[in-house]
């Protein structure tokens, strides 16, 4: 029987198809792409050391100033920092990346590039272009690639544009079933290069819900095609009057790799930083006894030091020990079947 699914494998035509044991390949996820935030990795895959798929959609949906764009804009910072020969298309509709912005944040601005995008047409005809050049490319020879669409909800249809030139005020009812046929192509191309997408787009509040709920915009082609769906919220956090960056609470809304609703805070910084590495580890490791609290303070080794003086010295308590045990934590917490 091997013999014969071999066969139709080559003679059905379908660049996608394959014999399992030789691999699935717009669904295996064989690698990660760590975010820069240990706890956000554990969220996301499971592992504090895993990531986001190297071959999937992961979403990342907020209201507007949740600081979705500086997460990406951290995202591919780590992405590039842990990658030499990496590269990153930057898919953008808001206007609001410059690179003054990308460079204050240590982002290597010769190995990414911005690709101003209005429709999601545009978007569907540059991407694909990109991915297919990158396919004919030996497999040898493709370097690490990232791409993010920055964001979803401000893209417009190229119906929406004529009407608007025209004077029309319609709005296009076909434009969820263009978003889904773009995702539907997009999901296969991604998992056969190897290619990871971030996809920003906003939420808002479900109206006649009897518990506040949030959902996110654009119809259902995202969230069928993303492998993961992070919601994000924020407080602003203060370093005396002058506001540094945000504490974020990410939840999955859906994930395939690890258990959906769980709940995280991670640091964001606005400046080189990005993401915190160890904010959120804490709190972790307490749950499950790696440490202890005593009062407002944690009892590690024989110290008992203030959280705030654990996150300024993180290299001197979070030891590869520790953060191995943490690792086992997160399987735990994450997990499916755990």
């Amino acid at each position: 029987m091997s013999n014969f699914l071999e066969t139709v494998v080559s003679d059905i035509g379908n660049e996608y198809a394959s014999v399992v044991s030789d691999g699935v390949a717009a669904g295996d996820t064989s690698a990660f792409i760590d975010t820069g935030s240990y706890i956000f990795n554990g969220l996301v895959s499971g592992s504090i050391f895993g990531g986001i798929p190297a071959n999937k959609i992961t979403a990342i949906a907020g209201e507007s100033s949740t600081g979705k764009t500086f997460f990406c804009l951290s995202v591919v910072h780590h992405f590039l920092e842990s990658n030499p020969d990496a590269g990153v298309i930057y898919f953008e509709s808001e206007s609001a990346i410059s690179k003054k912005m990308i460079e204050s944040r240590g982002i290597d601005s010769k190995r990414m590039m911005i690709v101003p995008i209005t429709t999601v047409q545009e978007f569907r005809t540059q991407s694909i272009k990109i991915l297919d050049k990158y396919l004919q490319q030996d497999e040898t020879d493709r370097q690490p690639l990232m791409f993010v669409l920055d964001s979803l909800g401000m893209l417009s249809t190229t119906k929406e544009v004529e009407d608007s030139e025209a004077g029309k005020e319609t709005r296009d009812m076909t434009r969820a079933q263009v978003v889904k046929s773009i995702f539907r192509v997009l999901t296969l191309k991604l998992g056969k290069a190897n290619v990871p997408l971030i996809v920003t787009n906003h939420t808002y509040d479900v109206v006649g819900s009897y518990i506040p709920t949030k959902e996110m915009g654009g119809g259902s082609g995202l969230k069928y095609a993303a492998s993961t769906i992070i919601y994000l919220s924020r407080k602003k956090e203060k370093s005396e009057k002058e506001v540094v960056g945000n504490l974020i609470k990410a939840k999955t809304a859906k994930s395939r790799l690890t258990k959906e609703h769980a709940e995280v805070e991670t640091r964001l910084f606005y400046d080189e930083r990005g993401l915190d590495p160890y904010y959120g580890l804490l709190s972790l490791g307490e749950k499950y006894g790696v440490f202890k609290k005593v009062g407002n303070r944690y009892e590690i080794g024989e110290a008992k030091v203030y959280p705030k003086n654990v996150y300024e010295h993180p290299e001197k308590y979070f030891t590869n020990e520790v953060l191995q045990a943490l690792d086992e934590c997160a399987a735990k917490e994450f997990s499916y079947g755990s």
